[in-house]
């Protein structure tokens, strides 16, 4: 740390501002609020971080500017801001940075109604922003067609109608408009057609339709039938609007709702803006984490955001847990049961399906890509020294001890390497002892590795708890490869993760892609398991047969085990291909062997009848 940069943090303020770390060409590399500029920048510098990258960070900064501000909040808007115009390399980025289009209603007399992309702050009244431009495009048509409104950029001051300065154009004669630049239309009527817009687009449409049906029954009793049918086609264009709108319950009241979702690399925030019991915006976004910031940090960044973009000013906040943000007269409510419960629910559904679809969009485009995800995600929630790029799993099977036998599964990159699968016959063990087939496999597959100078795998993991854990580390301890290998157990009936040493299990979220990848490996190591094991049976049965015929010698019985695998297919197999694989004299005793045996079967006609000698039993007995 050089001296200017000691000078300037020993004289930070004990009050809230922002930060900024620069490196020596002047850049800024990150930005940062605190409740206490002095705490917070000195910790950086004071204490030994875990995080690879916060070390590479702090190594890199060379120059440290502050700014102080009053609040809390308000460093945590200036800190948003700056994050936007800088985007430095270590904050969160926010990847989802495109312009959604506004619906906005002009602050001038008779305001005109349209769409545009970048707000302006002028006074008029903004409404979005949308995030589907098809959606809004086919809600502002409506709205034109049932609320004809100017769209002439003319200054339509009482004089200049007054004066006549101005004279009705094209959209009056075609009927999209009423003429209020020549006193067609009055600005009452006007300004109610704005109003009815306002509530429908604040999402008060029950409002606007309660009036639509006052106006419509006023109509209706003087004789204005033309009036009343356009009440009804409007009442029924907003009711279709309203039909498809996400209505939760009238009791929950302009409220926004923010859920969390995230992998080791991103977050996903879904949001909700929920206005007279319906969802009247709905907005996902992926957060790129930099620095491994805690979930609070993340979701309290993307509330300040999101909320500056949609313009919200909800007093509530619905949330599954509390962010680092806190903002005056902001209630956060983490709801346990109930309406509230079930809406952060459905934002939370939200935000898995869009973090699905991008691991989805990512396997597609770049499947190496998806592979790093999923060995970085292993190794974050296994606390793993390296990437687990070779990883190797052992199962163990046998029946009451009988034919016991281990498979070895090998997985590269997050997926199987099926040339390196490894099949063991127990050697030294009696009977069913796991324990014991665990610690002999386990030595077998390293000393030989060690003895070929084959690459070590970076993880072993064993299919079962702490006993089998047990006897692959001691093993691995004979070989001297304890500390070299990381090594775990997972048990199957609640799916724990045991370490090395540790008597309390690790248990992985069910829909984590670490949890998936190790219960993938277990389950093809039980599978190849089993397949070895049950070939084995079935040519130990096929063994005990042949030992049976009389003149034929192991050395035949392998010939023929060889050949045809099973007592089936060696009972129906012609004496022509007994001959090519054991010479005419032994093909011609094994194919007498099974002649007997099929004479001494029992006929099924004569043990159980025939339908016709049953028949005829059944009419003698009449």
């Amino acid at each position: 740390m050089n001296t200017n940069l000691q000078h300037a943090i020993a004289h930070l303020p004990d009050s809230p501002g922002v930060y900024q770390f620069l490196n020596d060409e002047g850049k800024i590399i990150y930005i940062g609020k605190a409740k206490s500029l002095k705490k917070r920048v000195s910790s950086y510098f004071a204490k030994t971080h875990d995080n690879r990258k916060i070390i590479l960070m702090v190594s890199k900064i060379a120059d440290l500017q502050t700014i102080m501000v009053d609040t809390e909040s308000d460093a945590l808007l200036l800190e948003n801001n700056l994050i936007k115009k800088h985007q430095p390399r270590y904050n969160i980025l926010l990847k989802d940075d495109k312009s959604f289009p506004w619906m906005v209603i002009r602050n001038e007399c008779f305001p005109r109604v349209y769409l545009m992309r970048n707000p302006v702050r002028d006074g008029s009244q903004y409404y979005g922003p949308y995030t589907s431009k098809v959606k809004v495009r086919t809600l502002f048509s409506l709205l034109k067609q049932f609320y004809p409104l100017r769209t002439c950029t003319f200054k339509l001051t009482r004089e200049n109608i007054e004066t006549r300065r101005f004279k009705v154009c094209l959209e009056y004669h075609i009927g999209n408009c009423k003429g209020p630049c020549e006193g067609r239309q009055t600005e009452e009527d006007y300004n109610e057609s704005v109003a009815q817009i306002r509530d429908i687009l604040k999402g008060n449409i029950a409002a606007v339709i309660q009036r639509l049906r006052v106006l419509m029954n006023e109509y209706a009793k003087a004789y204005r039938f033309e009036d009343a049918e356009a009440m009804k086609n409007k009442i029924a264009m907003l009711e279709d609007i309203r039909s498809k709108s996400s209505i939760v319950t009238p009791s929950i009241n302009n409220v926004d709702v923010f859920s969390y979702e995230e992998d080791i690399h991103c977050a996903y925030i879904n949001y909700f803006r929920v206005v007279n019991g319906a969802i009247i915006q709905s907005y996902v976004t992926e957060l790129v984490k930099k620095l491994d910031e805690q979930r609070a940090e993340v979701l309290g960044y993307a509330i300040t955001n999101i909320r500056e973009r949609f313009m919200s000013e909800s007093r509530e906040i619905i949330v599954p847990f509390k962010p680092d943000v806190s903002m005056p007269g902001i209630t956060y409510t983490i709801p346990k049961i109930g309406d509230k419960k079930k809406l952060l629910e459905l934002s939370q559904n939200n935000a898995q399906f869009f973090q699905q679809e991008k691991k989805k969009q990512i396997e597609k485009t770049d499947p190496d890509r998806h592979a790093h995800r999923i060995m970085e995600t292993l190794k974050h929630d296994l606390h793993l020294n390296e990437l687990p790029v070779h990883i190797e799993c052992f199962d163990n099977s046998n029946i009451q001890g009988s034919h016991p036998v281990a498979a070895c599964v090998v997985f590269r990159n997050a997926h199987p390497c099926k040339k390196d699968y490894r099949h063991f016959n127990i050697k030294t063990v009696e009977g069913p002892n796991d324990f014991a087939s665990m610690e002999e496999v386990v030595f077998r597959r390293y000393r030989r590795m060690l003895d070929e100078n084959e690459p070590l795998p970076q993880l072993i993991i064993v299919d079962g708890g702490k006993g089998q854990l047990s006897s692959a580390i001691q093993s691995l301890g004979l070989l001297g490869l304890n500390g070299k290998i990381a090594i775990i157990g997972i048990a199957k009936r609640l799916e724990e993760i045991y370490f090395p040493g540790d008597s309390t299990p690790l248990y992985l979220d069910k829909r984590s892609e670490s949890l998936r990848l190790i219960q993938h490996m277990r389950d093809e190591a039980h599978r190849f398991g089993i397949t070895f094991h049950r070939k084995k049976r079935s040519r130990a049965m096929i063994a005990t047969e042949l030992q049976n015929i009389e003149g034929v010698g192991q050395k035949t019985i392998e010939r023929l085990l060889q050949e045809f695998k099973s007592v089936a297919r060696l009972q129906t197999a012609p004496i022509r291909e007994l001959e090519r694989v054991v010479g005419k004299r032994k093909a011609a005793t094994v194919a007498t062997y099974f002649d007997k045996l099929e004479k001494k079967a029992p006929d099924i006609n004569e043990t159980q009848g025939s339908p016709d000698t049953s028949a005829k039993t059944n009419e003698n007995a009449l």
